[in-house]
């Protein structure tokens, strides 16, 4: 079995953060601003859109160079034939290593799998452009199924001090949404929620993808 390339997955997994970060930035701050209750202009409105990205950057880098070569390194420890059915489970361990949130163990099993099936329909080894596409559906299905988690989360921080939502209880959360709001609460802002992942999980595991591959292709090039 080849090495699985860790210093391609470190540089292109930096890559892939720092990339997300700052094309998305701009509109999580133009969100964040329409929800304030000064009001868009008031908040700040189209300017400073960018404050902050730096010191988001800086971090971004490490923490997704560090998630993706340990998703690589659990990936070829656990190897298994791809076509086993297995290889689910295999994402998903790796996964949950790198970075242990629902959202990734949702996310990641599905983007292999998609990626291996198209692989399968065209016979050969899925393009960049086409793993971003898969990155987009994963994240966008990812973003669906684990909304009542986010909504969750929300509640909790926004609770009174001294509430039964403040302790950080989340099934308790999910309770309390649940027996005032319904379904239709559990799955506040899933669309919205959807669209914006679905665009980073495009940018992020495309960058990714294009940015090991290119890395991998030198260093086989390299004398």
């Amino acid at each position: 079995m080849d090495r699985p390339g860790f210093t391609a997955s470190l540089v292109a997994g930096g890559v892939a953060g720092v990339s997300v970060d700052l094309i998305l930035f701009p509109l999580d701050t133009i969100k964040t601003r329409l929800q304030s209750p000064q009001g868009f202009y008031k908040a700040g409105g189209f300017y400073g859109v960018y404050a902050g990205v730096p010191s988001t950057a800086i971090g971004s880098f490490p923490n997704a160079a560090a998630f993706f070569v340990t998703y690589e390194y659990v990936k070829w420890i656990l190897h298994t034939d791809s076509s086993s059915y297995l290889m689910p489970v295999t994402h998903m361990l790796a996964a949950s290593v790198g970075e242990v949130i629902p959202f990734s163990l949702v996310q990641f099993p599905l983007w292999e799998s998609l990626k291996a099936l198209w692989s399968w329909r065209q016979d050969r080894v899925v393009d960049s452009w086409q793993a971003a596409v898969c990155g987009a559906f994963a994240g966008g299905f990812a973003a669906a199924v684990t909304t009542p988690l986010d909504v969750a989360k929300t509640r909790i921080m926004l609770a009174k001090a001294g509430s039964s939502t403040a302790s950080g209880n989340i099934l308790s959360a999910l309770h309390a949404v649940w027996r005032t709001q319904g379904l239709s609460g559990l799955f506040a802002g899933v669309f919205p929620r959807m669209a914006a992942i679905s665009l980073g999980g495009f940018i992020f595991l495309g960058v990714y993808d294009q940015t090991r591959s290119f890395l991998l292709e030198l260093g086989r090039e390299s004398p």
